[in-house]
């Protein structure tokens, strides 16, 4: 007959010490810096004739032509019914990104040939 092995029993770790120095984590929080703004990204630049057919010819920030932009592709539902990452561009957008289906990554790389 077989007996069966028993585990080992597992010493329990040892508890730290307690040090009498407060902890870092025990410091007051620092009050939240407010963000600086990036200027570049605030200066309104001309969208080209292409790009103000969708966003208009008034001069926009870069942020503000992001923002058209999606204004746009949601309300003509461009965006990718699988894959919402995706944007099939009609006849405008077609002109704007120069191919049919693009990612919203590349969106914002492609319309910086755009602005000026």
């Amino acid at each position: 007959m077989a007996t069966a092995k028993k585990a080992p029993a597992k010493k329990a770790a040892p508890a730290k010490k307690a040090t009498t120095k407060s902890a870092p984590a025990a410091k007051k929080a620092a009050p939240a810096k407010k963000r600086a703004v990036n200027a570049a990204f605030m200066k309104p630049l001309t969208p080209s004739a292409a790009l103000a057919a969708v966003v208009g010819a008034k001069p926009l920030a870069r942020t503000e032509v992001v923002k058209q932009l999606w204004v746009y592709i949601k309300k003509q539902k461009l965006q990718d019914a699988t894959n919402k990452r995706n944007i099939n561009a009609d006849a405008k957008l077609k002109e704007v990104f120069g191919k049919a289906q693009v990612t919203m990554f590349e969106m914002a790389g492609l319309i910086g040939k755009h602005l000026s």
